[in-house]
């Protein structure tokens, strides 16, 4: 079994780096961070430097490689999303585990692991990939309207949105490919059974080790937000046991599929007239269920991930919850705009049922707009049942307002409840 040092390699995206830290610490393995060269993570160098030795990829790529083997490191992993391609080529570099370039290529890329699952005979969307503007009849040919057009890469519902029109989408099309992206996918769109007050998918956590796929949980989820906005999660979710049960297996199935054999996987599931299908697998931890975990079930899923990638084999307990132990977000405006004021912190804190609230975004700081997940704030909580934690997230979403100033100078004020279109959970 190795005995250490670990690297990480560290980007903003599912796990905090402090978070990162501390659940690497409880190995009691030494931790080296390999940083990315993204302006975003640049000012982390001080926070990150505090478990351990420093590499950046700003070095260039074989000296982050010499730089590990020197120090002598026996695992690497990684809790970003846009860092998976660099981490398998560093292992593959070290000979150590991980997932292989060619499975995060399907992890990764959302046309190839479209072909891939159905290949393998798993319920999911129709697919099509476009490399540019004029294969956009084909498209819509396979997939039908209405569809979802978003980047083949991408995190956080970045340039997704709904298409109905086809001269509309094409003109989409046209302007991303135009743009920051080199191919998209579009994608049949699923509609949702009815799962009023909560949403109409799930995401699917598994624990693999040795290619054995261990379902860990399935959490659910409000409902979205136009178009594709998440506002929360929360354990356990609210389906009966048996399909809880059946979404586990159909995750899974898609796990394997791909090719994953070590480490935590976040399967996104929608919920169907005609049954489940796959939204789409993450070969990570998926975002904030590693406080969710540690709240609910006691279990670090950061610790959990560092011990599989330093080939140690981890018994879990099957999860069991007191009660629902859920989060609850406020999106940001759909509109390019800079927050002036924060009020309601303290009064939601204060509520019976909630276990605390973390600001996302600093008072002065502007918020780009657009169709993708950005979120205001964080709140915890704990109810006794999925009806209390309804009334919790209710009566928060009328305490906490926020005021924006727009980039023509408007001024807008609103509350939680507004931003989230008073769709609560």
């Amino acid at each position: 079994m190795a005995v250490g040092p670990i690297a990480v390699v560290y980007d903003k995206d599912a796990a905090s780096a402090g978070e990162i830290g501390a659940g690497i610490r409880r190995t009691g393995i030494p931790v080296v961070t390999v940083l990315g060269n993204s302006e975003n993570v640049r000012s982390m160098r001080p926070l990150v430097g505090e478990f351990g030795p420093v590499v950046s990829l700003d070095a260039g790529f074989g000296a982050v490689v010499d730089a590990l083997r020197a120090v002598g490191v026996r695992a690497v992993t990684t809790f970003s999303e846009r860092m998976q391609h660099t981490t398998a080529l560093l292992a593959e570099r070290l000979a150590l585990p991980y997932h292989s370039p060619a499975t995060v290529r399907l992890l990764t890329d959302k046309a190839a692991q479209r072909r891939c699952l159905r290949e393998a005979g798993i319920p999911q969307a129709r697919s099509h990939r476009l490399d540019r503007a004029a294969q956009w009849p084909e498209a819509v040919a396979v997939t039908g309207l209405p569809a979802v057009l978003k980047p083949v890469r991408g995190e956080g519902s970045r340039n997704t949105y709904l298409v109905q029109d086809p001269d509309e989408g094409r003109e989409l099309a046209e302007a991303l490919l135009a743009d920051a992206e080199t191919a998209l996918v579009l994608e049949e769109f699923l509609a949702g059974r009815s799962e009023r007050p909560f949403g109409d998918y799930v995401s699917v956590e598994c624990l693999v080790q040795d290619g054995e796929v261990r379902v860990l949980a399935v959490t659910g989820k409000p409902a979205l937000l136009p178009p594709f906005r998440e506002t929360g999660q929360f354990w356990p979710s609210h389906l009966p046991a048996p399909e809880v049960a059946a979404l586990g297996s159909l995750a899974a199935d898609a796990v394997r599929a791909l090719g994953v054999r070590s480490g935590i996987t976040h399967t996104e599931i929608k919920l169907t007239p005609h049954g489940p299908r796959i939204i789409e697998v993450n070969g990570r931890l998926g975002g904030w269920v590693g406080e969710l975990a540690r709240r609910a079930a006691g279990l670090n899923l950061v610790e959990v991930a560092g011990r599989i990638a330093l080939g140690e084999r981890i018994h879990v307990p099957t999860l069991s919850f007191d009660g629902v132990h859920f989060q609850f977000s406020t999106p940001g405006p759909r509109e390019a705009c800079t927050l002036t004021r924060r009020q309601g912190i303290a009064d939601v804190r204060a509520l019976e049922g909630v276990t605390g609230i973390v600001p996302l975004v600093r008072r002065g700081e502007r918020l780009s707009g657009g169709v993708h997940t950005a979120l205001l704030d964080i709140a915890f909580g704990h109810a006794p049942d999925h009806a209390a934690m309804l009334a919790t997230v209710e009566k928060a979403a009328g305490l906490l307002s926020y005021t924006f100033t727009t980039d023509d100078g408007r001024v807008r004020s609103a509350t939680a409840a507004e931003l989230r279109g008073n769709d609560l959970v």
